[in-house]
């Protein structure tokens, strides 16, 4: 859902809403240090927005967990004939972005109010001077700008809550913009406290975003000659897998309602029952008669779908598969066969249709279950929502020694290492680094059918293969760990295309979304709303008649 507000709009401080959380509702941002030792409560309530912002941010109506798996190769949401929504997401699977879309909207909106809520906090002198709280609060504005710099690059830098009135702030250089994040982490790194709690930042939290910001350097700047961004994400991991983490014994028991206690998660987000909600898939992704499935009540839509492409990738065995997907037949919750009014039995087939020509029909596309279904009217509302994990950072490790060419055999060991609770024969979980430097699975290229039910199929099919993209098995691990958990863009935008100047997510074509010639889709369109509201802010190349660099 959208923020209340634009924030940065008139380049004004503004104030904030939080729709998924009661917590804002006793806020006591005008009590003075001077005059009152503000008790843990109190402090507690003053920087709640600081960490219920990021909620919003990740699982508001056309948030970050949509953002970055719609716009690439794994799912998205098709035009329904017969329901007559989706053709909103439509542009987004195109690659046909532009200022006034929703998901560009919400994102800049709602990473800027977490902006925001921490400018807020730390202008209190009373949070500012106490050490480990401000080390935290400054370490999530660096998430913020994360989020926001992965997704616009040439963005506002502001680190202050109180401005002139008719201040309106600059557009920072990235290069600045980046330095910024990386000197900021270094600070306060060390001041996180160290254990790891659901919704706070830890000191191995903030490691993890620095290894992630070294580790896409090279990609974000378009120049992979210098590889010590590498080793520097590497020298980051390492602190982060040092820490008291280990792999949950099921891939699904990082999807549960509850995650708390669970020693993968790095950092999360709790999500709890009246007060903190949001995770939507349920609602987004099942037919309403398909929830007799798990006794869910809520509502339901039947609007993504998978791409038979990215299914294809998966080996014979692994039980991910089964753990994130749906499809087949459907049964209720007794065993019972879901029958439609028509007579027929519910029934999620794996093949689909279109994106917009003609779209898909209803029940075309397995559906999501990897979050945990719970009956009633909840469904995956208040999941918790695993945002850093150990395996991640073993994959992040991995990827850092196959870049750099060194001890592959232990890259190999640590995919392995995830792979094995996904598999019953050791054998079939092994990898080895040739495969992860070797091609991806992924048969890339067009995959349409543009026939209407009932008519004879039409196919348009083109393929383009995966044998040329660089590390392509290591991709293809990424793709089905961390399906639907808000990475996919990253690492499509990090993997290159050997023999070119073109990453996977411009340069691939896949469903109905064909290579792109240039890599100006890279980062989004700066919305509209901001560049009325603020003339130093410029629009990105390739966007409202900017030409590509």
């Amino acid at each position: 859902m959208k923020a209340l507000y634009r924030i940065l709009m008139a380049g004004a401080a503004v104030a904030l809403s939080f729709s998924c959380t009661n917590l804002d509702e006793h806020l006591y941002s005008n009590i003075s240090s001077e005059t009152h030792e503000m008790t843990e409560k109190e402090l507690a309530a003053t920087i709640a927005p600081v960490y219920s912002s990021l909620r919003n941010v990740c699982w508001g109506w056309f948030g970050s967990f949509d953002l970055n798996d719609m716009s690439s190769d794994v799912w998205g949401v098709p035009y329904r004939i017969g329901i007559g929504w989706g053709d909103l997401y439509i542009p987004f699977h195109k690659h046909e972005f532009h200022s006034e879309l929703g998901f560009i909207e919400v994102s800049w909106d709602n990473n800027y109010a977490g902006v925001n809520a921490c400018n807020k906090a730390l202008a209190n002198e009373a949070i500012a001077s106490n050490k480990a709280t401000a080390a935290q609060i400054r370490a999530f504005r660096v998430l913020y700008y994360y989020n926001l710099f992965s997704a616009f690059r040439n963005i506002p830098l502001d680190l202050s809550f109180n401005h002139e009135d008719g201040w309106v702030p600059e557009q920072s250089k990235p290069e600045d913009t980046f330095n910024w994040m990386v000197n900021e982490l270094n600070e306060v790194v060390d001041d996180c406290p160290e254990n790891a709690e659901l919704g706070k930042m830890s000191k191995y939290a903030a490691h993890m975003i620095l290894a992630k910001l070294y580790l896409n350097h090279n990609a974000w700047f378009k120049d992979d000659s210098d590889k010590s961004w590498y080793q520097k994400a590497l020298d980051e991991i390492d602190q982060v897998i040092a820490g008291p983490f280990e792999l949950a014994s099921t891939y699904s028991a990082n999807f549960k309602e509850s995650i708390a206690g669970n020693k993968e998660i790095i950092f999360g987000l709790p999500f709890e029952e009246k007060y903190a909600s949001g995770n939507y898939y349920a609602n987004l992704w099942h037919h309403t008669a398909v929830r007799a499935r798990w006794g869910f009540s809520g509502w339901a839509t039947n609007g993504g779908v998978v791409f038979p492409q990215f299914l294809d990738i998966y080996e014979d065995g692994d039980k991910r598969f089964d753990a994130t997907w749906t499809g087949g037949p459907q049964f209720a919750a007794d065993g019972s066969p879901i029958m439609l009014s028509d007579g027929t039995q519910a029934t999620y087939t794996r093949e689909i249709r279109s994106m917009d020509n003609p779209g898909c029909y209803p029940f075309e596309g397995y559906a999501l279950i990897k979050y945990e279904i719970v009956s009633g009217p909840k469904g995956t509302s208040y999941d918790d929502v695993a945002y850093f994990r150990l395996a991640e950072a073993y994959y992040i490790k991995a990827e850092c020694l196959l870049r750099l060419n060194k001890d592959l055999e232990t890259a190999a060991d640590l995919v392995t290492k995830v792979r094995k609770r996904a598999f019953d024969d050791p054998a079939k979980a092994k990898i080895t680094a040739e495969q992860l430097m070797g091609p991806s699975r992924y048969d890339y290229g067009h995959r349409e059918n543009t026939a209407e039910q009932g008519d004879p199929d039409n196919w348009v099919i083109t393929h383009e293969g995966g044998e040329d993209i660089e590390l392509g098995g290591l991709l293809d691990e990424y793709a089905i760990e961390f399906v639907a958990e808000q990475h996919r863009r990253d690492c499509l935008i990090r993997f290159n295309i050997k023999g070119t100047n073109m990453n996977v997510y411009c340069g691939k074509s896949w469903f109905c979304k064909d290579a792109e010639t240039d890599r100006h889709s890279d980062i989004f369109p700066i919305p509209k709303f901001a560049l009325d509201g603020n003339i130093k802010l410029k629009q990105n190349p390739g966007y409202d008649g900017v030409p590509v660099e």
